[in-house]
């Protein structure tokens, strides 16, 4: 029978210098795909807000949103570890709050962890989440629910003040209990000597192969948005010519009507 992978499975794989296998998906037909070929972790990601919803910033996503995506990731896929991100505010205003909207993400999304942004300002919040048995992935370099503050989607880490700063953050992160942290848009030196120090795994995008494992976004490394072309990803598929190429296909047959035929009707 499947079992499905824990935070300790994940351990495994950073002791035995494997690499560790991401993927962020938001529906059960992706959750299933993924199963199929075999990946490790699901990161349901409130990057939802640009890839499912259309907007143009992770902010309006809402604990709901995510909730409603994970239980359709969960009943895809019965072997990879799921973890849910904690959306933009939903654990900012206080630690209560956050423990709240974690403890919702486990209990109603089926979720086996969460992940949240921000370094040492919310290692207390790990510390109280990890202690009630909710584990916990840290996010660091760029942020995207602080785009804002950042002025934009921009690498982080590239001086030496903002280097240490986010070494500090990572240890931070860790000492309170961290199982993971994602490293998002750093140099790779940088993603490197964190790993190094790190004695837990780092989840690299845009950040290098010296981390511990890699993360992207699904429809992303499908190549269904021809319009999104950040450096960090690479297209394993072109689907969205393959999908507009059949889309049309579809239309012509209808309009033609040939389709359907007879070994398509009743």
């Amino acid at each position: 029978m499947a079992r499905r992978k824990t935070l300790r499975d994940i351990r495994a794989l950073y002791e035995e210098e494997k690499a560790i296998t991401m993927v962020t998906a938001y529906d059960y037909t992706f959750a299933r795909l993924v199963e199929a070929a075999e990946l490790d972790v699901i990161l349901v990601g409130d990057s939802l807000g640009n890839v499912i919803q259309g907007h143009d910033t992770t902010v309006p996503v809402e604990v709901d949103d995510v909730i409603y995506h994970t239980r359709a990731v969960m009943r895809g896929c019965q072997t990879p570890h799921v973890v849910a991100d904690l959306s933009f505010m939903s654990y900012q205003a206080s630690d209560d709050e956050g423990m709240r909207n974690a403890g919702r993400l486990l209990k109603e999304g089926g979720a086996q962890a969460v992940k949240l942004e921000g370094g040492e300002a919310y290692a207390p919040l790990v510390r109280r989440l990890t202690e009630a048995g909710v584990p916990v992935v840290g996010h660091l370099g760029l942020t995207p629910q602080s785009v804002h503050a950042f002025g934009g989607y921009r690498v982080q880490g590239r001086d030496d003040e903002a280097a240490k700063r986010l070494l500090s953050d990572a240890f931070a992160l860790q000492d309170a209990g961290a199982y993971m942290v994602v490293l998002e848009m750093v140099p790779a030196a940088l993603a490197a000597e964190v790993t190094e120090k790190l004695s837990i795994p780092t989840i690299g995008i845009g950040a290098g192969a010296q981390t511990s494992g890699q993360v992207l976004v699904i429809q992303d490394l499908l190549g269904m948005n021809e319009s999104f072309k950040p450096r960090f990803v690479k297209r394993f598929a072109n689907l969205e010519a393959i999908c507009v190429d059949a889309l049309k296909t579809y239309g012509e047959e209808v309009r033609e009507r040939t389709f359907p035929d007879e070994d398509h009707s009743y």
